[in-house]
């Protein structure tokens, strides 16, 4: 996990908005943040899943990488380890009207997560047949016992995400 410790803003984006790319004052965009958290994880060994949180007024909250391999933790999924950050931060349970990018849609779990975090709107890059649990799988979002359903935005910046995994396990293959 990448503790930010400087004020990092997210401020609006140029060209193609959210999916990456060069934010607007020259600051990468949220997602391109999220791709860096994923390049690092996979330095690591780890899955290549980077995630950040951004506040309604455009601040990185948190970014974070996957660390179950360092953290000894099947649940150190970048999504929890940004959630955990950026409540820590925000000193609540709760991240409202916050919004979360992660390069690879969020599993069961993560989306479980996500949902009692109360996020806002759920970016995310390469689609997950065999293990998302948003737009395959539960489509936790979409279930009766869910309480809170972000507004879901998937396929940013897709092809660069799903080249990345498929990179990564075939290194290990």
């Amino acid at each position: 996990m990448t503790c930010m410790s400087e004020k990092m803003k997210a401020p609006s984006v140029t060209g193609d908005g959210l999916a990456g790319g060069t934010a607007a004052g020259g600051r990468p965009s949220p997602m391109e943040l999220a791709f860096a958290e994923a390049e690092q994880a996979a330095a690591a060994g780890e899955v290549p899943v980077g995630a950040v949180i951004v506040s309604p007024e455009g601040e990185i909250l948190a970014a974070a990488g996957n660390r179950p391999k360092a953290a000894n933790d099947p649940t150190a999924h970048a999504e929890l380890l940004a959630i955990r950050e950026a409540c820590a931060k925000l000193g609540s349970e709760r991240l409202i009207d916050c919004d979360l990018y992660v390069t690879l849609e969020p599993c069961a779990m993560c989306a479980a997560a996500i949902s009692f975090a109360r996020i806002r709107r759920l970016y995310f890059g390469a689609y997950d047949p065999k293990g998302g649990g948003v737009e395959h799988g539960p489509r936790f979002f979409g279930q009766p016992t869910c309480h809170h359903a972000p507004e879901v935005i998937g396929g940013l910046n897709e092809t660069r995400a799903s080249e990345m995994l498929k990179a990564f396990f075939a290194e290990r293959r």
